[in-house]
This record gives structure tokens, C-alpha cells and sequence, in this order.
């Protein structure tokens, strides 16, 4: 037996898909920035195995030469990006979801079982209600690095302005690098959100989409009582 069950509410789901081009803006524009002053390297002990970014992928994507254009999507679209965000996170607290989001103790070990039941190693899942533990950690992480991101992110803006800021993340080279590595991280984190939609299936993307899910259940079994005959009675004769 198959019944409609909500499982997202409008405003997570209108937050979640205006997020995903913002973020892709946001990404695009910070390249254009990037590459002005593209210096980071994978070293490890002086040699270095690779640039990213070589100037392949910039040309490909005609990177160069759009500084200006660059910066003028980023700082305009940053604060939508910083405004969609706190929206989200606002709602989680108000509406109390943040206790369906948040890591459990049991979290990190139920993580670990996920995975290996994903990749067709473990049968079966351990038990989850609106998120699973994996899911649980990934999607709070992914807060805590959009904060991470408007932080480094007016660090590097306005680092005079924001001294203070630019301070706290250790000054504006170390925060240059914390929002490239944090950039990194979403892109990884895009490609594994992928990933795992597909392996969820048809089912999960809907319910993203529509707010409701169509789940299997077991029919009811009715409960019949039967009656013990009660012996007749007597008058003790």
C-alpha cells in the first residue's frame, strides 16, 4: 500500500533551489577574481604536483581578462547569497527542524554504516527518520561553511573596513586561503549531493521538489476479538 507523506516544507525547498544558482554565481565570479592573482599550488615538500587551474581550463572557460565583470557578480550577488542563507537558517531555529538536522552522538559511527551500505558492501541501512546520519553531518557542515564563507569573505572585501574580521581570520592571506579551500569544499560537496540523489532515487528528488514522498506501508491488519462462551450459570441446585 503506497500513501503521500510531507516530508519538506515550502520555504526549505524555495531556499534550497534558489540557493544552487546563486552558489554556482558565486563560484563563477570568485574564478574570474581568482584568477588576477592565481598562486595556489598542491606542494608538498618543494615539489609541486599541480597548479590549480592551469591556464587549459582558464582559456577553455575564457577566464582571463574579466576581473571587473568578476567582482562586480560577486559583490552583488554575495549578499543574496548571505540573505538566502540566514532565511534558512532562521527558519531550522523558529520552526525547531534544527533537532532533524543536527549531529547525534551516534551520528559519526551511522555515518560510516551509510556509506558502506551505499556502496552495496552492508544490506542493511541503519534506521533514520527525515535524515540519515550522513546526511545529518553533511548538511550542517554545509551551514557552517556558508558562515565560514560570508566571514573570509568580508575579510578579503573590505579588509580595512572589517579589520577586525580580517583579524579574527588571522589577516587577509590566511583568509584568501580558508575561502578558497572553503570554495573547494563546496564543490566536492555538490558532486557527492549529487551522487547520492541519484542512488536515492526518482522517490527523494521529488519530495524536494513537491514537498511530499510516496511511501510503501504494510496494510492494517484488523483485530477481531472473539469472546470466550461463558459457562451458563446455575442456581447451585
Amino acid at each position: 500500500m503506497k500513501v503521500i507523506k510531507e516530508k519538506h516544507s515550502l520555504l526549505m525547498r524555495w531556499t534550497h533551489w534558489v540557493n544552487f544558482p546563486l552558489l554556482t554565481i558565486m563560484i563563477w565570479s570568485g574564478m574570474l577574481i581568482y584568477w588576477s592573482n592565481d598562486v595556489y599550488t598542491l606542494t608538498i615538500f618543494g615539489h609541486q604536483f599541480f597548479r590549480f587551474f592551469p591556464d587549459w581550463f582558464n582559456n577553455f572557460f575564457n577566464i582571463p581578462g574579466r576581473l571587473a565583470e568578476g567582482m562586480a557578480f560577486h559583490f552583488l550577488f554575495m549578499w543574496f547569497f548571505a540573505l538566502n542563507g540566514l532565511i534558512y537558517v532562521l527558519y531550522t531555529i523558529i520552526s525547531g527542524s534544527w533537532r532533524e538536522l543536527l549531529p547525534q552522538r551516534k551520528s559519526f559511527k551511522e555515518a560510516w554504516l551509510v556509506l558502506l551500505h551505499d556502496l552495496h558492501i552492508r544490506k542493511m541501512a541503519p534506521p533514520q527518520n527525515k535524515y540519515n546520519a550522513a546526511q545529518r553531518i553533511a548538511y550542517t557542515a554545509i551551514i557552517v561553511m556558508g558562515f565560514g564563507s560570508l566571514i573570509t569573505g568580508l575579510a578579503i572585501y573590505k579588509p580595512v573596513q572589517f579589520s577586525t574580521i580580517t583579524w579574527l581570520c588571522g589577516g587577509y592571506h590566511l583568509a584568501r586561503i580558508a575561502h578558497f579551500v572553503l570554495t573547494i569544499g563546496y564543490v566536492f560537496f555538490f558532486l557527492i549531493h549529487v551522487f547520492q540523489v541519484v542512488l536515492a532515487g526518482w522517490n527523494n528528488f521529488r519530495s524536494v521538489i513537491s514537498g511530499f514522498e510516496v511511501v510503501k506501508t504494510e496494510p492494517a491488519i484488523p483485530q477481531i476479538d472473539i469472546e470466550t462462551p461463558k459457562a451458563p450459570e446455575t442456581d447451585g441446585k
